[in-house]
């Protein structure tokens, strides 16, 4: 493989993920307020409506003779239904509204889960039997969640005291709460700039020398991948009592960056796995920091700031995508794994927020103590 083809290939997708996210970005963040006024469904049923509109135009397009320009039909619905963004924002709300705080951790963590192995590996087994079976197995399953959006999922909000949201009670010593969700929000953006883009050019990295895989070492890769959302799950599940929030999140984030930074210098396939191993924890940092981003928020505010949050990871997913792969042509001839170690310095970056939004919230306790004392 080229560079040439190398560069055509991710400026195909950097274009792909322009078209995806354009209208799927103003969508969610102007509907953050009827969320908050009117819950999660809000988020889920719209998003969930554009889905399966667009897949009947997939079947369309399969079954019947229309032109190609039929699919920006499909593309326009979905995205102006919210796509991606207002659907996951709809899910981290009503994952933080329906449980503790002290469970939400793991609540969100299994979302994550579900997402990464359980949804991968029956798309995987379906697509074996025929792509014709798995899209009409992913419209059925898709209407089957919209139905239940519409006519069982209830407003979890009834049962949630009715105060302010606590973020409005400036004048009562509680900004400190803005702060915390602006960094924890930052911390999120930075983690994002640096894994999502560097793990899209690695799909290529493995495919050229010194590597060179075959069709047969690119699924085992994949797989090495995928296990890393069942190690972090465990990983999870194991320690989020005994270290919290914040250590678990810290945990993943030198996990993830550790095997990044290993990853340069995989010339070698064991190395590969190596590196892969030491990202077992790679997956606990999203999951876990959008945890400690609701435990911030009042249950009134989730509409709004997640619906934020997933507009500002739309934006960076695309701009890490783009700055990878921007960088990644001209950094073949002298050392490939550079974006790797970028990666890497980008990705710790996010540790610095955390660790300050940690000690904010020691100091509060102290002065609360003082107080009470």
């Amino acid at each position: 493989m080229d560079i040439a083809s190398i560069s055509l290939s991710l400026a195909g997708c950097s274009d792909w993920l322009v078209k995806n996210y354009s209208f799927e970005i103003p969508v969610c963040q102007s509907n953050g307020g009827h969320s908050d006024r009117h819950g999660p469904k809000v988020f889920l049923v719209a998003s969930q409506m554009g889905s399966v509109l667009g897949m009947f135009i997939l079947v369309i397009f399969m079954y019947c003779e229309v032109p190609l320009e039929f699919l920006y039909l499909g593309s326009l619905l979905h995205g102006l239904s919210g796509g991606g963004p207002m659907f996951w924002a709809g899910v981290a709300a009503l994952a933080s509204l329906s449980s503790e705080q002290g469970k939400r951790t793991l609540k969100l963590n299994i979302v994550d889960f579900c997402f990464g192995v359980v949804g991968g590996l029956l798309s995987g087994y379906m697509y074996q039997m025929g792509s014709s079976i798995l899209l009409l197995t992913a419209i059925l399953i898709s209407l089957v969640a919209l139905l239940y959006s519409v006519f069982a999922l209830t407003d979890l909000r009834h049962s949630l005291s009715e105060s302010e949201p606590l973020l409005a009670e400036s004048e009562n010593g509680k900004t400190m709460d803005r702060v915390s969700v602006g960094m924890l929000m930052t911390a999120m953006v930075s983690f994002m700039l640096g894994m999502v883009g560097a793990e899209n050019v690695l799909q290529l990295y493995v495919l050229k020398p010194p590597l060179s895989w075959d069709s047969v070492w690119a699924g085992y890769g994949r797989a090495a991948t995928s296990a890393m959302y069942l190690s972090s799950f465990i990983g999870v599940l194991g320690l989020f009592k005994v270290l919290g929030d914040t250590a678990l999140t810290l945990l993943g984030i030198v996990s993830n960056c550790t095997g990044m930074a290993i990853m340069a210098f995989a010339v070698e396939s064991w190395v590969y796995f190596l590196a892969r191993g030491i990202m077992m924890f790679a997956c606990v940092p999203m999951p876990t920091l959008r945890a400690m981003l609701s435990k911030n928020l009042h249950p009134q505010q989730y509409g709004r700031v997640f619906g934020l949050l997933q507009v500002v990871l739309a934006v960076s997913d695309l701009l890490s995508n783009v700055f990878f792969t921007s960088i990644y042509p001209l950094t073949l001839g002298w050392f490939s794994g550079f974006c790797f170690l970028l990666s890497c310095a980008i990705s710790y970056i996010s540790a610095v927020p955390i660790m300050y939004v940690n000690l904010s919230l020691k100091d509060n306790s102290k002065i609360i103590e003082v107080g009470e004392t």
